[in-house]
C-alpha cells in the first residue's frame, strides 16, 4: 500500500507555514512600522484586524467555494495573490495603504483552512484525521518558532521592508509547489487502489465514481444547516475562545515584550519563539494522544474533546505574568498558556466529524469565521485596554475567553457524531 497521504500533508503543513508567515510577519514589523509611519497604539490594533476583516467575512463563501472547486487550483491562486498582497507591503508608507493591503491578504486566505480540512477529510481515515490536522496545524506554530528568530534577523539586515518583500518571494515560489505537486485521491496517478480503500473504509470521504463527482448546485438550506445544530454552535464559540489566544501571539505578543516589557528587539524574537516551540509540541500531543485513545476504544466524547479541555484550562495561566517582573516568569507563563493552546488547537477534528457530509467545507467556513472573529476584535480590544500604558487587563482578558472557550466544548457541543441531514438532489 502507498502513503501518498503523507506526501499530501507535507504539502498542506508547508502551506500553513507561509499562512502563517504571512499574517504574522506583520507583528515583527510592527515596532518598526508604528515609528515609521507615525502610528497610534489603537492604528496598530486596527492594523493587526484588518486581516480579520475581510478573511471573517469570506469565511461562508469560502466554504462554498471549496465544495465546488478543486483544491489543485483554488490553493495555487490563493497562495499566489496573497503572496504578491505581502510583497507590497514593502512599498507602502501609508496607514491607509496598510489598512488595505491586510486585507487583501485576508481576503486571498479565507478559504485555505475550510479547503485543508476538506483535503484532510478526503485523504485521511478518521482513525488518523486528528493526527492530521495536529500536524498541519502545527505549521503555524513550528514554522513560527523558528521563523521569529530568522524574521527578525532578516529586518535587521534589511529593514521592514526587505521583510516583507522576502516574505511574499518565498509565497509565490510555494504557490508554484503546490499547483506542481497536489491532485486529489481520484486524481493522483500514483496513489494505490489500496490505500484508496484504506481511507474509504476508514471514513474518508474519497472521490472515486461518477455519482459522488457529480456537483450540487447551492441551497440556502445548505446554510441553514451550518447553522441550526447546537451542538456546531458549541464548537464555533469555543473556536473563538481558542483564536483569541492564538491572535494574541500572532499580534501583540512581540510588541509586548519590546514595549511592555523593554526587551531589546533581536532578544525578543529568540524569546517568543520558545512560546511558539511549546505550542507546537502541544499540537502534536494532541492529535496524537486523541486518535491514540480513539484506537483503544475510546469514546469520541473522551478522545477528542479531553485534549482541547486540558489545553483551555492551562491557558489561563497567561494571566501569570500579570503578577511578576521577572522576564523568565514572564516567558514561562506565556510558554504554558501557548502550549495550552497548542493542545487545544485540534478543534478542526470536530467539523470534519460532525458536519453533514456533503457541508464539510460550509460548515468548515462558518466555523472559521466565527473562530476568525477573534482576529478582528481581540487586536482593537487589545489596543484599546493597553492605549494607557497598562497590559495587564489585556491578558486578563485573554485569561477570560479560555474560560468561556472551556465551558463551551464542556457544556454545548455534546456528543461527537455526525449530523445526518439529507442531501439535496442534482
Amino acid at each position: 500500500m502507498t502513503k501518498k497521504r503523507y506526501n499530501i500533508l507535507a504539502l498542506i503543513f508547508g502551506s500553513v507555514v507561509i499562512n502563517y508567515l504571512d499574517r504574522t510577519n506583520i507583528s515583527v514589523a510592527a515596532p518598526a512600522i508604528k515609528e515609521a509611519l507615525d502610528l497610534s497604539s489603537v492604528q496598530l490594533g486596527l492594523i493587526f484586524s484588518a486581516f480579520g476583516w475581510t478573511y471573517v467575512a469570506l469565511q461562508i463563501p469560502g466554504g462554498i467555494v471549496v465544495d465546488k472547486v478543486g483544491a489543485r487550483l483554488l490553493y495555487g491562486l490563493m497562495l499566489f495573490f496573497w503572496s504578491i498582497a505581502t510583497l507590497l507591503q514593502g512599498f507602502v508608507n501609508s496607514f491607509i495603504v496598510l489598512l488595505g493591503l491586510r486585507a487583501s491578504i485576508g481576503i486571498f486566505e479565507a478559504p485555505a483552512y475550510p479547503a485543508n480540512n476538506a483535503i484532510v477529510t478526503k485523504w485521511f481515515p478518521e482513525s488518523e484525521r486528528a493526527s492530521a490536522i495536529a500536524i498541519y496545524t502545527s505549521g503555524q506554530f513550528i514554522g513560527l518558532a523558528f521563523l521569529f528568530p530568522v524574521l527578525t534577523i532578516i529586518q535587521d539586515k534589511l529593514g521592514w521592508r526587505g521583510l516583507f518583500i522576502v516574505s511574499g518571494v518565498i509565497g509565490i515560489l510555494w504557490a508554484i509547489v503546490w499547483y506542481t505537486f497536489y491532485r486529489d485521491p481520484d486524481k493522483h496517478k500514483s496513489v494505490s487502489s489500496k490505500e484508496i480503500e484504506h481511507i474509504r473504509e476508514g471514513g474518508g470521504l474519497v472521490k472515486t465514481t461518477k455519482a459522488t463527482t457529480e456537483k450540487t448546485k447551492f441551497s440556502w438550506l445548505d446554510l441553514a444547516q451550518a447553522f441550526k445544530h447546537r451542538k456546531l454552535w458549541g464548537v464555533y464559540l469555543g473556536q473563538f475562545c481558542v483564536g483569541s489566544v492564538s491572535i494574541f501571539f500572532l499580534t501583540w505578543f512581540p510588541t509586548y515584550l519590546v514595549e511592555y516589557r523593554g526587551l531589546d528587539f533581536i532578544k525578543s524574537g529568540f524569546l517568543a519563539s520558545l512560546p511558539f516551540l511549546a505550542a507546537f509540541a502541544g499540537v502534536l500531543l494532541s492529535g496524537f494522544t486523541s486518535d491514540f485513545l480513539i484506537k483503544k476504544g475510546k469514546s469520541k466524547e473522551i478522545a477528542r474533546k479531553a485534549p482541547v479541555l486540558c489545553g483551555l484550562l492551562l491557558s489561563v495561566s497567561i494571566i501569570g505574568a500579570n503578577f511578576t517582573n521577572d522576564t523568565f516568569y514572564v516567558i514561562l507563563f506565556m510558554t504554558l498558556a501557548f502550549f495550552g493552546n497548542g493542545l487545544a488547537s485540534i478543534t478542526w477534528v470536530f467539523v470534519s466529524l460532525m458536519a453533514p457530509k456533503h457541508l464539510i467545507g460550509l460548515v468548515g467556513g462558518v466555523f472559521n469565521l466565527i473562530g476568525g472573529l477573534s482576529a478582528v476584535v481581540v487586536p482593537v480590544v487589545i489596543g484599546i485596554l493597553v492605549k494607557d500604558g497598562d497590559f495587564s487587563p489585556a491578558l486578563y482578558f485573554i485569561g477570560a475567553m479560555t474560560l468561556l472557550g472551556f465551558l463551551s466544548f464542556l457544556l454545548i457541543v455534546g456528543k461527537v457524531k455526525r449530523i445526518e441531514v439529507v442531501e439535496p438532489k442534482v
